[in-house]
């Protein structure tokens, strides 16, 4: 594993990727750990923070009845609606004032899980001079595995903080680690 101070670079940025009360334990979409990535997390950010790194955090923020439910024909049950508890971001997450949100998932037509879908994030990016993204966040075979293969595409530099992540399923997350790997991405073990 690397020490973070000494990882991060000039150009570099942390992006959170949906550390929401839903996709936590006793959330409406929970992954088993979730809540175990926060203090990990929590590290990242002070050690951002103390250096100038900027942090990102995206979250899902759906509108009620979204396409990606259940109801609607998706595959997820309701999670993260707008102004809703469960789309909080985990209360333990120590996210500073500087925090640069990214809103996804707001679309009626369609899911975003990436947070590059149609938010505008690359350029973003690219203005503030950002070329390598630390990653972690919920889940890991699902909005991170699509953040980080878009990230990827882009043409960032992409590491996965894999101690800040958490897959839905043990083998689904082996899957996506194998995924981000071939695009590019690097592991932080």
């Amino acid at each position: 594993m690397v020490e973070i101070n000494d990882s991060l670079e000039p150009g570099d940025a942390l992006l959170i990727v949906d550390v929401q009360k839903d996709f936590c334990p006793g959330g409406a979409l929970p992954v088993e750990g979730g809540d175990e990535i926060v203090p990990v997390i929590n590290r990242w950010i002070t050690a951002t923070v103390a250096k100038g790194v900027p942090v990102y955090a995206s979250r899902d923020w759906h509108p009620i009845g979204h396409i990606s439910f259940q109801e609607r024909g998706g595959p997820w049950p309701p999670h993260c609606i707008q102004d809703s508890d469960g789309a909080r971001f985990h209360p333990d997450l120590a996210l500073p004032d500087s925090i640069i949100m990214v809103t996804k998932g707001v679309r009626f037509d369609q899911d975003q899980n990436s947070a590059f879908d149609q938010t505008g994030l690359a350029v973003q990016l690219r203005r503030d001079g950002i070329r390598r993204l630390w990653v972690a966040g919920l889940a890991e075979d699902v909005c991170v595995l699509a953040t980080v293969l878009d990230g990827c595409r882009e043409g960032f530099e992409v590491m996965l903080i894999e101690k800040g992540t958490r897959p839905i399923t043990s083998e689904s997350g082996q899957k996506a680690r194998r995924q981000m790997q071939d695009a590019g991405a690097r592991i932080d073990i």
